[in-house]
């Protein structure tokens, strides 16, 4: 009962242009608050909410409401970013998505490049033939995807060409050991350099160092996101850092 109690809410965590410093894109995190038991931890009730079917009715939630506070964003003058929303394996197989996307787009006026989709490996493995399809119509429409935690599942570069993806996001087991470990760095230098060479971009999961961010930025990353920028933060939050890093900038 926790959505139609009003117990979700979203925290945004930025992804920062490497080139400008500028937050190029938000990724849009579920957190659920509950009366008695505080903060519940999405790795724990995300898993019994797809097991329930309810990921849904959540994962509607979710969309709508990324997308209503893009379209606040947008309306008070902030700069066009893009708005990240993870969806589930669940979801993704729903035959009806890609209309459902459009629908939501179309009833925020946004234009369908202002979503990124992110898809974990699994979801495109288990069923890649339909995987391929509902990539096709969302890519049609407009609609970026991006591949999450990408080198931590069993995805074979063979359906990888074959999906319509925007962007690879380097999983932070790669990139918390950048600065002791040599695999790590070989790792994550050569899924940027694959991503180069097949038009794909590149966003680095939980940068924490200084060191880690020079490294990304020498191999030709294009964005990192992690506690080295900010934590995931609540709405007006978010904004006021997106709002400082536009006047550090300008300065």
């Amino acid at each position: 009962r926790a959505l139609e109690r009003e117990q979700l809410t979203l925290h945004y965590q930025p992804q920062i242009d490497l080139e400008t410093g500028l937050v190029q894109s938000v990724e849009a995190l579920l957190r659920w608050h509950h009366p008695h038991w505080g903060q519940v931890s999405p790795a724990e009730f995300i898993p019994i909410a797809e097991g329930s079917g309810q990921i849904l009715q959540i994962g509607d939630w979710v969309l709508r409401t990324a997308l209503a506070q893009l379209r606040a964003w947008r309306d008070s003058g902030m700069p066009h970013h893009t708005m990240a929303v993870n969806l589930s394996a669940i979801q993704f197989r729903e035959p009806h998505l890609p209309e459902r996307i459009a629908q939501l787009l179309g009833e925020f006026d946004l234009p369908p490049d202002a979503l990124e989709l992110e898809l974990t490996e699994g979801v495109a493995v288990s069923d890649p033939h339909t995987a391929v399809t509902t990539m096709d119509q969302l890519h049609a429409r407009g609609v970026r995807m991006s591949m999450d935690d990408f080198g931590t599942g069993y995805s074979s570069l063979s359906q990888l060409k074959r999906f319509r993806i925007f962007k690879l996001k380097i999983d932070q087991s790669f990139v918390r050991d950048l600065g002791q470990d040599a695999n790590d760095r070989a790792i994550v230098s050569a899924i940027i350099r694959m991503a180069q060479a097949l038009g794909m971009r590149t966003t680095a999961e939980g940068v924490e160092t200084g060191e880690q961010l020079r490294f990304l930025r020498n191999e030709g990353c294009h964005s990192a996101q992690g506690y080295h920028f900010s934590k995931p933060l609540p709405a007006e939050a978010m904004e006021r850092f997106m709002r400082e890093r536009v006047t550090e900038s300008a300065h």
